[in-house]
């Protein structure tokens, strides 16, 4: 895959977005930032970093079989690849934060924000945008907020963590139109944080609620087993998970 590198833009996933020109037979992009100033994060927060303490990146990837149904399973074969590659760098304690945050020692480490470009009632490409906390070690009024030095104490080359993970998220991408939707959920649910465990969550209104996270549908949803001992589903913008 090729790898762009550039010293300060607004956000890389709007960035690499101009790389797509309503062709399907493109090759795949990636787009690294020094310094990214208007970086996205779910719900539209903002994804704020220290300039070169951190890994900000975004890919463009051609997507010609992955219907809009499985959007899901593209989000956690990523998640699913990071972790990986944290394991073989010794980052303790690693789960992911529904629906696809990185958490080390229960304190996110790294996001991922994918927007699709739909064509004909498909998926024509994703723009998977990933953000990681590496050497930084102050985060001001961010008390969930780590980074890898951090989890271990180590400092990292922010090249040699890119140059690792490139190619395990495009393995896993290659191959998601092949793997079994059952086999991938199933690896998701067993790296879930707060997996089995009484948990605070909220809602739009600001009512909260406690449940145990029971696991997620292939379409994403929250799978959580309420106080009266219902399972129920959640979207992302149903209900939030308090730590």
């Amino acid at each position: 895959m090729r790898i762009i590198k550039v010293d300060a833009i607004d956000s890389t996933n709007s960035f690499v977005r101009k790389f797509y020109e309503g062709a399907s037979d493109f090759s795949p992009v990636c787009v690294r930032a020094i310094h990214q100033t208007a970086g996205r994060g779910q719900r539209g927060s903002n994804w704020e970093v220290k300039p070169g303490q951190n890994l900000t990146f975004s890919i463009l990837y051609p997507q010609s079989q992955l219907e809009i149904s499985k959007y899901f399973l593209l989000s956690a074969s990523i998640s699913l690849a990071i972790l990986k590659v944290f394991r073989q760098l010794n980052i303790p304690q690693l789960k992911v934060k529904w629906p696809n945050d990185i958490m080390s020692s229960k304190k996110k480490v790294g996001g991922i924000l994918i927007e699709n470009i739909i064509k004909n009632d498909g998926i024509a490409a994703s723009i998977i945008g990933v953000g990681i906390n590496v050497n930084q070690t102050e985060f001001h009024n961010l008390p969930q907020a780590s980074s890898l030095k951090l989890a271990t104490g180590n400092s990292y080359d922010l090249d040699e963590i890119l140059e690792i993970l490139i190619p395990e998220i495009d393995t896993a991408l290659s191959r998601l139109s092949t793997t079994s939707e059952e086999i991938l959920l199933k690896k998701y649910q067993e790296n879930m944080f707060m997996l089995d465990k009484v948990t605070v969550f909220q809602k739009p209104n600001s009512d909260k609620l406690n449940g145990i996270i029971k696991g997620v549908t292939p379409d994403g949803k929250l799978l959580l087993k309420t106080e009266d001992d219902k399972l129920e589903e959640f979207g992302l913008k149903e209900i939030q998970l308090l730590y």
